[in-house]
């Protein structure tokens, strides 16, 4: 079961740093990238925690559930705004460097 888990988590972080790497254009894709690769980093805190029966994997993973939420509100803030500047989500490098 340890292993099975494991291995779901493995996968739910390449999945999470393929699409990162691999989205060029859209914002809201790079962020849920960044939610998922996050919450496979958090369970595997929890995982490690009750395998080796200690509590700071639990407290630490709370945290990364903080600062992953602050994260989620901050950059759909963003993508809001950047969706009424530019009438879109999709990034276009000419535009950005372009004023």
């Amino acid at each position: 079961m340890f292993i099975t888990q494991l291995t779901a988590n493995v996968f739910m972080f390449i999945v999470g740093i393929l699409g990162l790497v691999l989205n060029r254009r859209n914002v809201l894709v790079a962020i849920m990238s960044i939610e998922l690769f996050l919450l496979s980093l958090d369970l595997n805190f929890i995982i490690f925690s009750v395998y080796f029966d200690d509590l700071f994997g639990q407290i630490f993973s709370l945290f990364i559930l903080t600062v992953a939420a602050a994260e989620s509100a901050i950059g759909l803030a963003i993508i809001i705004i950047f969706y009424r500047v530019r009438g879109n989500i999709l990034i276009n490098q000419r535009s950005v460097v372009k004023f």
